[in-house]
C-alpha cells in the first residue's frame, strides 16, 4: 500500500468538517474491511483516511421502537444483527442472512453503515434491506435527511451520498404481516460472493397477495427493486401461472451484469427460478428459508 495519513476525529460533527468533496483521495474509514482489500490490490490510493473509530459508540446500537421499528446505528457490526433478539423478532431474515455472509472474522469488524456506503452489488445485505422498506438517517454540513436504501444505491459502486455526507443510522419499519426470504446462490462455498441474490418480503389477504416487495443483486449494477414484478403479483393467488408471468417480467426489468460467477443468460436464467422459489417460501408460514 502506498502511504497515506489517518485522522481520528473524535465526533461525527469533526468528522464531517474533514471531509473534502473535492479530493476523491480522501476517504472515510469505518470497519475497512472492503476498503483495506482495495487498497492492498492498489485501486484506491488515498491521501488521507477519516477513521471513524474514536466516537463508533455513539453511531452503535441496535433498538426497537413500541411500534416495531428497527433502529440501527451505522456503525454496528454485522455480528450484532446475527445475534440481536430485536432483529430476531422483527426482522429474522437479517438473522438468517449473516450465517451465510462471509466469515465470523468480517462480521465482526465490518460494519452496516460501511457495507451501505460501499455499494458493492454483490453484497447480501442490500436487497434484504430494500425488501424491508428500509431507509437511512445521513448527515452532512447541510443537515440530515433521510434515503430509502433503494434510492441509496445508484450504480456500480456508486451511492446517493454527497461528497461530505455520513450515514448515521439504518431504520427498518415494522413488518405487520410481511413474511420475508433471502435466496443466495453461490457457485462456490456457501459463505461466497452470490451469483444472484433474491429478496422478497410479502403479505396475504385472504389467499391473495395484499402486497409485496421484491429486491435482486448481485446478478445486477446495483441492489434493485422490481416494481414491475411486484404489480403483477399483487392480487395474484401466486399460483404456478401467476408466478411463472412474474418470473419472466422480473427477468426482463432487471439490468443483468456478467462476471466471473456467470454470463449474463445464465443468471437470467437463475433468477428466472429463484424469483418464483423466494414468493413461493414468503408465501409460507414464517417464510424460513
Amino acid at each position: 500500500m502506498t502511504p497515506f495519513d489517518l485522522v481520528e476525529p473524535n465526533s461525527v460533527k469533526e468528522a464531517i468538517g474533514l471531509m473534502e468533496p473535492d479530493d476523491p483521495e480522501v476517504r472515510v474509514i469505518a470497519g475497512g474491511t472492503a476498503l483495506l482489500l482495495m487498497m492492498k490490490a492498489g485501486v484506491f490510493r488515498p491521501r488521507r483516511l477519516i477513521s471513524m473509530r474514536k466516537f463508533a459508540d455513539s453511531l452503535c446500537g441496535i433498538t426497537a421502537t413500541s411500534s416495531g421499528e428497527l433502529r440501527i446505528g451505522a456503525m454496528t457490526p454485522l455480528s450484532a444483527l446475527e445475534h440481536s433478539p430485536h432483529v430476531s423478532r422483527h426482522a429474522p431474515v437479517i438473522m438468517r442472512t449473516m450465517r451465510r455472509l462471509s466469515n465470523v472474522r468480517v462480521r465482526n469488524v465490518a460494519t452496516i453503515g460501511g457495507a451501505l456506503a460501499h455499494a458493492d452489488p454483490h453484497m447480501d445485505l442490500p436487497p434484504v434491506l430494500i425488501a424491508l422498506g428500509a431507509s437511512v438517517s445521513v448527515v452532512g454540513v447541510a443537515g440530515e435527511r433521510t434515503i430509502l436504501v433503494e434510492d441509496l444505491l445508484t450504480g456500480y459502486y456508486e451511492t446517493a451520498l454527497a461528497k461530505n455526507e455520513l450515514i448515521a443510522e439504518v431504520r427498518i419499519p415494522a413488518p405487520g404481516a410481511a413474511r420475508s426470504v433471502y435466496c443466495k446462490i453461490t457457485t462456490g462455498s456457501a459463505d461466497d460472493w452470490p451469483a444472484l441474490g433474491v429478496a422478497v418480503a410479502l403479505a396475504t389477504g385472504s389467499a391473495t397477495v395484499k402486497s409485496v416487495r421484491i429486491a435482486v443483486s448481485a446478478a445486477t449494477t446495483k441492489a434493485t427493486r422490481l416494481t414491475g414484478a411486484e404489480r403483477a403479483l399483487i392480487g395474484s393467488t401466486a399460483d404456478e401461472r401467476a408466478l411463472k408471468d412474474v418470473a419472466d417480467i422480473a427477468t426482463d426489468e432487471a439490468d443483468i451484469l456478467a462476471d466471473v460467477r456467470g454470463s449474463a443468460s445464465y443468471k437470467r436464467e437463475l433468477l428466472r427460478v429463484y424469483v418464483a422459489r423466494a414468493v413461493r417460501a414468503a408465501m409460507q408460514a414464517g417464510g424460513a428459508r
